[in-house]
């Protein structure tokens, strides 16, 4: 497994090959105060002040905060549910995987959860969660392989912050998840962010094929804003292309 220095390179390097508009996150699920680091910043104790865990993620990964949020520093009832603070359920028609239900873990096994900027957490992280724009998680995917692509899942109801976090750590999967409107309304996510959970078994495999995607082509951003028609085509583009007996392009343009 990674050290926190690799966690830390592997931060800056999503950063610069997606260009990252903020953050990725270092998220890890705290057993005791013990596990809070030196620094780290309690909104109800330091402040007297509570937030939603949107919030706490937008100080994370906007401000370059580490945030712990404890029971207390809560201002949203999901997180207090999903992260098993509370014995009793927030709703308790609530079903698990519907829309606005959602998993939990098993009450009292966390305190709170601790949130930094991957490039400087001075932890390991449980799981990575990414805000990206669809043209950097599309961008992100393409590294994928057809396998890993079937241990991606997905959810678009609130409440976002727990299916971003008990799931993946449940279920050891990739999770995508729309930003829900406590996501837009109070933490103010940008129009066209996403949410990407990577666990933290998944990690080194991922950065390997970013690397690899790196050493290719330098970048793998898809950011090109040009419209342009005859545009160079991929080489199963072609190949296709030729089995129809249609024009096609020239083999060797594509550049990936």
């Amino acid at each position: 497994m990674a050290d926190i220095k690799e966690f830390n390179e592997y931060g800056k390097t999503l950063v610069q090959f997606l260009g990252m508009r903020t953050s990725p996150l270092a998220v890890k699920m705290l057993v005791n105060e013990d596990d809070i680091p030196e620094g780290a910043y309690r909104p109800r104790r330091d402040d007297g002040i509570h937030y939603a865990q949107c919030q706490a993620f937008a100080l994370s990964r906007r401000d370059k905060r580490m945030v712990a949020m404890l029971k207390e520093d809560n201002w949203c009832p999901a997180p207090i549910t999903a992260f098993g603070l509370d014995e009793r359920l927030e709703r308790p028609d609530m079903v698990p995987g519907k829309a606005f239900g959602y998993y939990r873990f098993e009450p009292g096994r966390y305190i709170g959860i601790l949130t930094a900027p991957l490039e400087t957490a001075p932890f390991v992280p449980d799981l990575v969660l990414m805000y990206p724009t669809t043209n950097q998680l599309q961008s992100l995917l393409s590294t994928f392989s057809p396998e890993e692509g079937e241990q991606i899942e997905s959810h678009f109801f609130a409440p976002s912050c727990t299916y971003a976090v008990v799931n993946p750590m449940i279920d050891g999967k990739y999770w995508i998840v729309l930003p829900d409107p406590g996501e837009t309304a109070r933490a103010v996510a940008d129009d066209g962010e996403m949410m990407i959970s990577i666990p933290q078994a998944k990690m080194e495999g991922m950065m390997m094929r970013i690397q690899e995607a790196q050493a290719r082509a330098g970048t793998f951003r898809m950011d090109a804003r040009l419209m342009q028609h005859d545009f160079a085509q991929p080489p199963h583009y072609i190949r296709a292309f030729e089995m129809w007996g249609m024009e096609h392009d020239t083999p060797g343009r594509f550049k990936m």
